[in-house]
């Protein structure tokens, strides 16, 4: 403020001298003024003192800097997890309106898929109608059913190798993909959710595929709670469906 501004209102910096004493949060909390005075009070000290307050102060803003943008991601991935939640929720409560099966495909594919988010949704069963010689895709019910040999899941999600999964797998697609979308979608899917369903004793295994054309929305790094949970579900069903 100049001098005239100053004249123009007298007492103008007493004023604010005593409010700053009955209320001193009222520089506390305003974190640009906070460092435009510890900036002033440097250059007043002169460069050839150390400052230790001055480098604990600047130690304590940086480890608030750092709170403060682990709190927003906390709250981001909240909100992403709520979001994520009523997305599944959504999605089962539209596959349990459906007292038909060829219904019950026909939303997995459409409005399910459009719900999770994701370009293609496949159901593949394993029969022991279907041999090897055959082509994978045996049968195909509402462009969402697959019926292929059996051994097909396990070989599918390892690539033929003996080793571990779990029920969900998240990955980018590899080799083989089309016998899962089929050869037109297989050039534009690129990456995918493999979830392996249980049918009970004495049935082969399922697999639910979700596939999406971003490479990155579906990583191994992600977690699989939300998707386990609906595999879960979705295996319920078809229990329900395979009589």
């Amino acid at each position: 403020m100049s001098s005239e501004q100053a004249g123009a209102r007298p007492g103008y910096f007493d004023d604010w001298r005593e409010r700053v004493i009955s209320d001193p949060e009222l520089i506390l909390e305003d974190r640009d003024l906070m460092r435009a005075l510890i900036s002033a009070n440097d250059r007043q000290m002169g460069g050839n003192i150390v400052d230790m307050r001055g480098i604990a102060m600047e130690r304590l803003q940086n480890r608030l800097d750092r709170l403060e943008d682990t709190h927003r991601s906390v709250i981001a991935a909240a909100y992403e997890n709520l979001a994520g939640t009523n997305q599944v929720h959504r999605a089962i409560l539209k596959l349990l309106d459906e007292s038909e099966f060829t219904g019950f495909l026909k939303v997995l594919g459409t409005d399910v898929a459009g719900i999770l988010r994701v370009d293609r949704i496949r159901l593949v069963l394993e029969s022991p109608e279907a041999t090897e010689t055959e082509a994978p895709r045996v049968q195909k019910l509402e462009d969402v059913l697959t019926v292929v040999a059996p051994g097909f899941v396990e070989d599918y999600i390892t690539g033929g190798r003996d080793i571990p999964h779990k029920q969900v797998t998240l990955r980018q697609v590899g080799m083989g993909c089309d016998r899962i979308f089929g050869d037109e979608a297989a050039t534009w899917i690129k990456s995918e959710a493999l979830m392996v369903l249980d049918f009970g004793p004495g049935r082969l295994p399922g697999l639910l595929v979700m596939g999406a054309e971003d490479p990155h929305q579906f990583r191994p790094s992600q977690g699989t709670d939300l998707l386990t949970f609906f595999a879960s579900v979705f295996e319920r069903l078809m229990r329900g469906w395979l009589g």
